[in-house]
């Protein structure tokens, strides 16, 4: 996912454009990568799991069907309602909340498992000159409510064709969990596979910007290169 961009860019688009934003996530990972990961990296099958930054459900479309109970929790209203419509179509039954990463509404050890997808990385920007406070707070909530396994996903880079933390201030942010929190790290690919350069330009300028375009278009990419890291405790 993106992070190149301001503040009010994504805010702009997961309250008013979930419905694009989930047509831009819909080829993603066309190897089918990050699956295989989480499942390696925790036992999933038959857990509790609370999904935060839930979004349009990029993870309950996943693991809903083999998880004991889903739930997924987002602050962006938008993002909700998309992700009810994609609950729908899947003839699904999870949980949805809105609500603030950093306060749960949830007891403590109420879930098995906690993840968050490419959500809590936004903090970071959002919240410039005290990060590691306001990150601080979801990480302490996600591990006051899960008995198990603590899972967050990150970007490691989109257009690119080896995987690096995509601006400096992530770099200081995945240290920040390896270093301060003991966090282990897997890197996996979860390339975009679009029907042309054309589709990929279409459906991947409203997020990533022009610049990625150009990118698009310079590579003759229809299979947009895309790396991702999932960060376990």
């Amino acid at each position: 996912m993106g992070f190149y961009l301001t503040m009010d860019h994504f805010k702009n688009i997961y309250t008013h454009h979930a419905e694009e934003y989930h047509s831009l996530i819909a080829p993603e990972d066309v190897d089918g990568n990050l699956k295989a990961a989480l499942e390696s990296a925790a036992s999933l099958k038959g857990k509790r799991i609370l999904d935060l930054g839930t979004g349009s459900g990029r993870l309950p479309l996943l693991f809903a069907h083999e998880s004991a109970q889903m739930i997924g929790l987002d602050l962006h209203w938008g993002m909700l309602n998309q992700n009810q419509i994609e609950r729908k179509n899947a003839n699904g039954d999870w949980g949805l909340v809105n609500g603030d990463m950093r306060y749960l509404p949830f007891p403590s050890a109420s879930v098995e498992v906690v993840t968050a997808g490419w959500a809590i990385g936004h903090l970071r920007k959002w919240y410039e000159e005290n990060w590691q406070i306001e990150i601080g707070k979801v990480i302490h909530e996600m591990r006051r409510v899960a008995t198990d396994n603590v899972i967050i996903i990150e970007t490691l880079g989109t257009g690119s064709l080896t995987p690096a933390p995509p601006a400096p201030h992530l770099a200081d942010y995945y240290a920040w969990l390896e270093g301060e929190w003991g966090f282990e790290r897997k890197t996996i690919s979860t390339d975009y596979q679009f029907g042309s350069v054309e589709e990929a330009i279409e459906k991947t300028e409203f997020f990533f910007g022009a610049e990625m375009s150009e990118k698009i278009r310079r590579n003759n990419w229809s299979r947009l290169p895309e790396w991702t890291g999932i960060w376990v405790k």
